[in-house]
């Protein structure tokens, strides 16, 4: 058998392997049933939230882009607008037709 630890657990016998089996639990290379069987079911909740958030993000990616889209096109659709003329030029021109108490 092996050396665990820089003893060789067969020259102990039974005082060795309840040492080995202490020595493990110590340093958490054994745990109870019970601990990794919490720790699994952790994982799985934090895996599962994970996806879910992953499912939004790639949603929330499609409706940016969409948007983004309407952005665009909303924006050709006002810079092709004719420009409306300035205050100034419709004084100039005579069309003015607001009383004189407003200018």
């Amino acid at each position: 058998m092996s050396e665990f630890f820089g003893f060789n657990p067969a020259t102990g016998g039974a005082t060795a392997l309840l040492a080995i089996a202490v020595l493990f639990v110590l340093t958490g290379r054994l745990v109870p049933r019970s601990v990794l069987r919490d720790t699994q079911a952790d994982r799985d909740y934090w895996r599962a939230a994970h996806d879910e958030e992953a499912k939004a993000r790639a949603a929330e990616r499609e409706l940016t882009n969409e948007l983004l889209e309407v952005a665009k096109t909303a924006d050709r659709v006002i810079a092709a607008l004719p420009q409306a003329p300035s205050r100034r030029e419709v004084r100039a021109s005579g069309l003015d037709r607001t009383p004189d108490s407003t200018r």
